[in-house]
């Protein structure tokens, strides 16, 4: 996600065409990215601590993003 206080075209772009489209409760829009990695671990703590560090160190750009990571058990 956009850092806030940084512009986001994207956002002002999408809320500007919800209220075009009648979508006038709409207030600030901040567009973002999902990215869904599949990681083998033995506890969700280190599945967390690994995708902090790839978030880190190629993910996410730390001086214009901000990340989230939530996880979810994979069911087979």
């Amino acid at each position: 996600m956009p850092r806030a206080g940084l512009l986001d075209p994207q956002g002002t772009a999408v809320a500007h065409a919800l209220g075009a489209l009648g979508f006038a409760q709409v207030g600030d829009v901040r567009v973002g990215r999902t990215l869904e990695v599949l990681i083998e671990a033995n506890s969700e703590p280190e599945v967390r601590d690994r995708l902090r560090d790839m978030c880190d160190r190629l993910l996410a750009n730390p001086v214009t993003e901000d990340y989230t990571i939530d996880t979810v058990e994979a069911v087979t």
